[in-house]
């Protein structure tokens, strides 16, 4: 069974992505498994850009087929921020909550209407040598005033899902996994990961 490298240290992502790819005959396998060190600076200005550099470096070091991704809150009302700086909004070392807790600050006094926002998810698969294939999802919701749930990382308790009447963490993770950008951008992925098995 071919093995297929994680580029995530993040456990929320690699415990999705687990369930997003089964099924598929690789063997997934994550860059704690395979003694992986070295950490890739997403110097890149795009989703994209650090996705292609994270995938190729680490299939470059593992000579394993490899997907990294990259992924993003863009809000509206901040002109698209946090967006490629999601996960460096609060500063480095920053916690989920104090991201968060940032973005409400941030949208303090902002009227429900122009909440808008979505999450964006960019897949970048490597094989080692040559090719390098790219997916991408969205999924469009709003910011709510306040975190509720307790499921899912990241932004989810605060990014709304008008038509599910919740915010994402507050969905049990298989209904997440139905809509959410990384299931979109998963989706596509798993079709490029078949070709390259077969």
């Amino acid at each position: 069974m071919p093995e297929l490298l994680l580029a995530s240290s993040n456990p929320g992502k690699i415990k999705e992505y687990r369930i997003l790819l089964d099924g598929l005959g690789y063997l997934i396998t994550t860059l704690i498994e395979q003694g992986i060190g070295e950490v890739v600076t997403e110097s890149g200005s795009s989703y994209e850009q650090n996705a292609r550099l994270k995938a190729l470096t680490y299939a470059e070091l593992s000579q394993l087929t490899t997907l990294a991704d990259d992924s993003g809150l863009e809000v509206d009302a901040l002109h698209g921020e946090p967006g490629v700086q999601s996960a460096r909004f609060a500063g480095a070392g920053a916690t989920d909550v104090e991201r968060v807790s940032l973005l409400l600050a941030k949208l303090n006094g902002v009227p429900w209407e122009r909440r808008t926002a979505r999450f964006k998810c960019v897949i970048a698969i490597a094989s080692p040598g040559s090719r390098l294939d790219v997916c991408y999802g969205e999924c469009q919701g709003m910011i709510a005033f306040e975190a509720k749930g307790g499921n899912g990382f990241g932004y989810d308790p605060v990014f709304y899902l008008p038509e599910k009447g919740k915010t994402m963490a507050e969905l049990p993770l298989e209904m997440k996994n139905q809509v959410s950008h990384r299931t979109r951008a998963s989706q596509k992925a798993r079709q490029v990961l078949l070709q390259l098995h077969t």
